[in-house]
Formats: C-alpha cells, structure tokens, sequence
C-alpha cells in the first residue's frame, strides 16, 4: 500500500537548507576579504598583512585562513578583479587604419590601464620575491604587454631592435611608475611625456 503524503500546512513554510545559508555567508565573507585587500592597497598600503585584511573586512583572522590558505592565494584573486576590471579597455578594437596610428591609440590606452592598477601593481611587484604566484604573474604581463605592442609593429620595425627595445621601455609599467612616483607627475602630464616618447621613437622610423 503506497504510503500517503501529507501536505504541509499552510500555515508553516517549506524548512530551507542550512547549508544555503552557509554558503551565503561564506561567500560574503570572501567578498569582504577580498574587497578590503583591494581597498587597502588603493590606499597605499602596498603590502597588508592577513592581521589588517581581516581587521578591514570586519572578519576574523581565523576566518581569512579558511578562505585563503595564505597571502598567495589572496593576492591571486587580487590580480583577478583587477585583470577583469582593465580587460575590455585593454581588449578594445584599435580605430586607426595604420600601425602609427594603432600605436598611438595603445599608448593612450596604457596610460589609462596602468594608472588603474598603478596601486595594485606596485604591490604585487614589491611581493612578487617572496611569492613565485606574483613572480609568475609579472613574468605573463611583461610578455603580455609586449606581444600587444608588437602585432602593431610591421617586420622592419621589429627588425630594429634599438627602436624596439625604446618602444617597449617607453610604453612600460615601470616607465609609468617613475613618471607618477618618482619624478611626481600627474597622470595627464605622465601621458603626454610618454606619448612624446612614443611619438619621438617612431618619428626615426622610415618606411
């Protein structure tokens, strides 16, 4: 005889899963961690430790390890959001119909990517000898940043490795970095130094 079933009352609502409301909690605690990690490197300070991520997120130590079983892992999904945050300006289709012009446009384009990650990518540089994830990963944006600028570049171009080389020096993050930090620009002027350099560069070029 098949068993019966009975209806719920009306009066008393399906029970939820706790481990919905687990989860939930979960993931916002890793939000959290994640969001004063960015929030404290944006504020200049370049290498947090686990103690004033945690005292930020308004979490508990214990609960940033149980997340993230080290620093490493936090600054991994660091160079995530903040890789996702640059990539469609950085993806952008060019709009100029000659390689002078593309390279001009990506050297608007880095002026306005770098001085968005500028905080985060100084941090990650600063760590990266004690951390072969960051190391790795200033390794892939070196040769990133490079391979974007030279599919702009046509075969006599790239064949002058002294105009290379200064097109590359020119249009990198550390260039950038000096212009802001060291010698005390501010981004619009940063931006017109290297576009002058960049301009100067290929102004020796022949075609």
């Amino acid at each position: 005889m098949a068993a019966t079933i009975l209806p719920l009352s009306p009066n008393r609502p399906a029970p939820q899963p706790l481990a919905d409301g687990r989860r939930e909690r979960s993931r916002s605690s890793r939000v959290k961690i994640v969001q004063a990690m960015l929030d404290l490197v944006a504020r200049g300070d370049v290498a947090p430790s686990a103690a004033r991520v945690a005292d930020h997120a308004g979490v508990g130590l214990r609960t940033v390890f149980r997340h993230f079983d080290d620093m490493d892992s936090l600054y991994r999904e660091m160079s995530e959001r903040v890789e996702a945050k640059v990539r469609p300006l950085a993806s952008q289709p060019f709009l100029g119909a000659t390689w002078r012009e593309k390279l001009l446009e990506i050297t608007d384009r880095r002026a306005k990517v770098f001085e968005a990650i500028l905080p985060h990518r100084i941090s990650a540089n600063i760590k990266r000898y004690q951390s072969a994830f960051l190391m790795a990963d200033y390794v892939r944006w070196i040769k990133l940043e490079r391979a974007r600028v030279e599919m702009l570049l046509p075969p006599h171009v790239l064949a002058d490795n002294v105009v290379l080389e200064s097109l590359h020096v020119a249009l990198s993050f550390q260039s950038w970095r000096l212009l802001r930090h060291d010698q005390g620009l501010l981004p619009a002027q940063a931006a017109k130094v290297t576009r002058h350099l960049v301009e100067a560069v290929i102004a020796q070029v022949t075609e």
